[in-house]
């Protein structure tokens, strides 16, 4: 356990970003191989791969109903000094991540073909996507598992074992990626189900690590099969946070499908664009997420301790890097999008459309940081309907005018970019309105500095 409630706030989000970082990082590298190597295999297969990843969504929505409440909750207990009650968190979300798990491996078989057809017209991406996703799902189902325990971790304030068992994972999802899709060392090549037998393998290797790590080392929080009856208060607790986080993402699921349903008329080779320019962006976004994600366990932590003021400090700090991170990625956008992209695909048309996705929707990458930071510390005060409320925000003034242009006879890919992009300015705006009346209502003036406070009581007195 590391006590986050005293010394420098930049330097506990440094320190606990930057394994995370590194692990993102690495994880940018594993995106980069499999894009690569899927690219080569030409425009259907990277609209299949995209299509596939999309799914991803929908889990990192349900993944994140524990991820948000399970840290949350440990942290304000770890600020509060009560391992016990951080020890039944961490094993009824344990409890909840393996019953889940294995009815998204279930829905997954079953949901694969119809989910494809709905969002794509071309039979041949329809089929890259399937046998991707036929491997991958095992991938998914295990997720639950990792959030589960590297949430609890960094709502203890432990980062780096996550870390390196994650980059370890990484590391043979590369290596496995070449020999799977392209039959590197062997005479025999998966082609696009290479990608995602080779993610399956990596999964499945970290949440062993993880599992022996937390048999073997003695840490503020284990897992004890005894706290395993359903808790219902607990649940409850863990239901009320994290539901409108994974609503979050969820409503993320939502955009990124309409998307592609809204581009189906235009191909395969614009879906392919889309997918492709989407994950390098995600790709570049891992940086300043980083800060993003360790910011919750910091001023968790605070808010438990009724530290108030390091709350406020830890948000001043986590806008201040993440904003300028994206600052600068915008600018690698501008100046470097056509780099970014040329190895991925062979398709001059594809390689165009990301251009032009990647040239105007780095315009929103600013905003875009506020708004991760905004969500950090929704997740910190335990309250995540907000961030929800901004997200459905963006999404409805999305979807209605995106909606209304596709039925224009003039009707271009690049108006929904331009629409994407004032949404997610609309929504960075709502995310600070919201956070801005949370802290005025959950953070007591009374525990500011000294010198703050009697500011606060003369303006009273004189009014």
């Amino acid at each position: 356990m590391k006590d986050l409630t005293h010394g420098p706030i930049p330097k506990h989000l440094i320190s606990m970003a930057l394994p995370m970082m590194i692990g993102m990082l690495i994880q940018t590298l594993y995106f980069i191989v499999d894009l690569y190597f899927v690219g080569k295999l030409g425009p259907a297969a990277l609209a299949g791969l995209s299509l596939a990843g999309n799914a991803m969504f929908l889990i990192f929505a349900l993944t994140q109903i524990l991820n948000v409440s399970t840290a949350a909750l440990i942290s304000h207990a770890v600020g509060a000094k009560n391992q016990n009650d951080a020890n039944i968190t961490f094993n009824q979300s344990m409890m909840v991540s393996t019953v889940v798990g294995v009815i998204v491996c279930i829905a997954g078989y079953l949901g694969a073909q119809p989910y494809l057809d709905l969002i794509s017209k071309d039979a041949e991406t329809v089929k890259m996507g399937l046998a991707y996703l036929h491997w991958f799902i095992p991938c998914m189902a295990l997720q639950f598992i990792m959030v589960s325990i590297s949430s609890a971790l960094r709502g203890t304030g432990i980062v780096k074992p996550t870390m390196v068992i994650q980059t370890l994972s990484i590391l043979l999802n590369i290596i496995l990626s070449p020999i799977l899709i392209a039959g590197w060392g062997s005479d025999y090549a998966m082609g696009i189900a290479g990608a995602g037998l080779a993610s399956s393998i990596s999964v499945i290797f970290a949440v062993t690590l993880l599992c022996y790590y937390f048999k073997t080392t003695d840490k503020y929080i284990s897992v004890d099969l005894s706290l395993w009856s359903i808790n219902v208060p607990r649940i409850k607790k863990l239901l009320a946070i994290g539901l409108p986080a994974g609503g979050e993402f969820f409503l993320m699921f939502i955009y990124m499908a309409a998307i592609y349903w809204l581009i189906k008329p235009f191909g395969a080779d614009a879906q392919a664009a889309f997918g492709l320019g989407s994950r390098v962006m995600q790709a570049l976004f891992l940086p300043a997420m980083a800060i993003a994600f360790a910011a919750p366990a910091i001023a968790g932590q605070n808010f438990g301790a009724q530290n108030y003021q390091r709350v406020r400090e830890t948000f001043k700090w986590t806008t201040l890097m993440t904003c300028s991170l994206m600052a600068i990625i915008s600018l690698i956008c501008l100046t470097q999008a056509e780099l970014m992209l040329t190895n991925f695909s062979d398709d001059k048309k594809v390689i165009l459309i990301s251009m032009a996705f990647l040239q105007v929707i780095c315009w929103n990458f600013v905003p875009a940081g506020l708004v991760f930071t905004c969500s950090g510390m929704f997740q910190a005060l335990g309250n995540t309907m907000p961030a929800l409320l901004s997200t459905a925000t963006r999404l409805t003034t999305f979807i209605l005018p995106a909606l209304w242009l596709a039925k224009q006879d003039n009707f271009q890919i690049e108006q929904l970019w331009y629409i994407s992009v004032a949404t997610v300015c609309l929504q960075s705006l709502v995310s600070y309105y919201f956070l801005k009346r949370e802290f005025k209502q959950r953070l007591p003036a009374d525990n500011l500095p000294s010198n703050y406070s009697n500011e606060l009581t003369k303006k009273k007195l004189i009014s």
